[in-house]
């Protein structure tokens, strides 16, 4: 595949970079398209993206329709037809501010102002439409071959609330059709298995108007919720972890020495109280590091493992907000663990054997980024270098391959980003290890060395399931609602065929709830044909008793899982397998 660069170079694309520049390209002729069919539209980013690409384009006071967006698929296509050259070319400042004023291009000219250092600006042509870009580019608009035009949202120009909203429209493009084909069919089953679909259908949770982003969790819900920070807790107590609770609120002078007001406070919500300001915590480490300063600690108390299920609020952009994905208040697993500069990388080794146990349970593959030194940043480079080698030699002495993603680390250390891959292949961070220098060091925490010195422990943040809220929302999906049965908000659904049946079903239900089974049983007047519908195909249920005259004559149990397979057991036996299902979480 030939590409062409701004320089006007032209070269074969290096294979991994070949879906970033079709992508681009695509980017580029649908903006085209757009031009052609709303000449008054004023074109501001338009990038490539992992999984497509994206413009966002002021069209005035014109809103788009579903029917408009396959008018601009149909002119891509025939943009691509026409086979036009795609030519770089290269202006000096005052002439390229004066080509994009002559084409009404005002974010282009409001961009090129942000690059003050930039003389001159480079810019790519197919036709009649022109584009200030640094390429690469496709040579022709013929050899973009597959792409389709997939939604549209409101995107804030540069991001920020205070400007206006623009239209962002979304598309996804790849080397085939093949290929594009294949990414529909996984899109359409990511549709299906949409969290916020299968948890309203399961009855897990709910959001309102009156909380845009605050998720309310319904019983179901709560079950799944409150199981997962069970096994949380069982996990960590064997580790040797020990659980606190801070405020939720606490003064802003805490946060200032924390570096979350300098660093984070856009995100913070924030209040008065007895006319002083107040945060609501973003972030659960202040308070667990109030919790270490509370008491003198020696070096034999080290590493302390302190874990947290905390509430913490952030504010997103209103547009931003995608279910439990994207939400404005989560519990946080967090653990801090204060600890000597010669336990970091055992602890670190400990924390990933933790959390390899915990994505392993749940059939998750994963891989693994080091976050580097952000640009807004706190603490001195020496205390970097050393954070960062000290994470650098944990990973190598696990023998665990990485990734380096430079300047993605939080502003207080770097980080180790685990990358959750799920049942369709898409990837999600959950996971984090975070080495902090620079909190113990703003809060003058010490502990007692060896010779009876005071000296400063080392900290280390770190999150399983990253938030809980979230998680859920990534199983969910992972399952496609079909929980693990220890996992499941009902375990066993008791379906009895008739009201013949139903003193005998009675009898089951009791048997299965004093047994600790989450079983319900149906008491409806439906035909059967119909409650095992409900129970397998909307409530996801994994164990379906079916019980007729047959069953209740002989004490059995019509047992029907998931996949519609049956087998008919006697009730203790069936009650034997459930449980031990559960208990060992299988």
């Amino acid at each position: 595949m030939k590409i062409i660069y701004k320089d006007g170079t032209v070269a074969e694309c290096p294979k991994e970079e070949e879906l970033h520049v079709i992508r681009h390209t695509a980017a580029h002729v649908m903006a085209q398209a757009i031009k052609r069919l709303y000449p008054q539209a004023d074109f501001a980013f338009g990038p490539a993206t992992e999984n497509g690409f994206y413009y966002d384009v002021d069209l005035g006071d014109t809103k788009l329709t579903d029917e408009d967006l396959a008018a601009i698929e149909k002119e891509m296509k025939k943009i691509c037809k026409e086979n036009l050259p795609i030519k770089p070319f290269i202006l000096p400042r005052e002439e390229a501010v004066k080509l994009m004023e002559e084409r009404g291009e005002h974010y282009k000219i409001e961009h090129m102002a942000d690059l003050a250092g930039e003389t001159e600006f480079s810019f790519f042509q197919q036709g009649e439409y022109v584009d200030m870009c640094i390429g690469p580019h496709l040579c022709y608009t013929k050899a973009l071959k597959a792409f389709k035009v997939t939604q549209q949202s409101g995107a804030y120009w540069k991001n920020d609330k205070n400007n206006k909203m623009l239209t962002r429209i979304n598309g996804i493009a790849f080397r085939t059709q093949e290929e594009l084909d294949e990414h529909l069919k996984l899109l359409e089953e990511a549709a299906r298995r949409d969290h916020r679909k299968i948890g309203k259908e399961m009855g897990l949770f709910m959001f309102r108007d009156e909380g845009p982003g605050f998720p309310f969790f319904l019983p179901n819900g709560m079950i799944l919720k409150n199981t997962l920070i069970d096994y949380w807790r069982e996990l960590h107590t064997a580790a040797g972890y020990v659980e606190v609770s801070t405020p939720l609120i606490m003064n802003r002078r805490l946060w200032e020495t924390s570096g979350h007001w300098d660093h984070y406070k856009d995100n913070m919500y924030s209040t008065k109280i007895d006319d002083e300001d107040y945060c609501i915590k973003p972030m659960n480490c202040p308070g667990g590091v109030l919790v270490y300063a509370s008491t003198p600690h020696s070096y034999r108390e080290l590493p302390l493992r302190v874990g947290e299920l905390g509430l913490v609020h952030r504010h997103e952009l209103r547009g931003a907000l995608h279910g439990l994905f994207r939400v404005r208040c989560f519990t946080q697993d967090d653990a801090h663990i204060f600890m000597r500069r010669d336990q970091i990388s055992e602890e670190i080794a400990n924390v990933v054997h933790l959390i390899n146990g915990v994505y392993e349970k749940f059939g998750f593959e994963y891989f693994v980024e080091l976050s580097t030194r952000p640009e807004d940043s706190m603490g001195s480079d020496a205390d970097w270098e050393d954070a960062t080698n000290g994470l650098k030699q944990a990973l190598e002495k696990l023998n665990m391959p990485y990734t380096i993603n430079e300047g993605d680390g939080a502003f207080y250390g770097p980080k180790i980003d685990f990358h959750l891959r799920d049942s369709l292949g898409r990837t999600w961070q959950c996971g984090t290890i975070q080495l902090d220098f620079q909190m113990p060091l703003n809060f003058q925490l010490e502990y007692v060395n060896e010779a009876g010195e005071k000296e400063r422990p080392i900290m280390i943040h770190r999150v399983c399931f990253g938030s809980i809220e979230r998680f859920i929302g990534i199983l969910t999906e992972h399952y496609a609602g079909k929980f693990p049965t220890w996992l499941a908000p009902v375990q066993v659904k008791v379906l009895p065929v008739s009201e013949k049946t139903m003193d005998y079903s009675q009898k089951v239900y009791e048997a299965l709830r004093a047994a600790g089974v989450r079983a319900v049983l149906d008491e409806s007047n439906e035909k059967i044909g119909y409650k095992i519908r409900q129970a397998q195909q909307v409530d996801r249920v994994p164990y379906m008793l079916v019980l007729g005259a047959k069953e209740s004559e002989a004490g059995t149990v019509s047992v029907r899982d998931r996949k519609g397979d049956t087998v008919t057991l006697p009730l203790d036996e069936f009650v034997a397998n459930v449980t031990a299902e559960i208990k060992e979480r299988r």
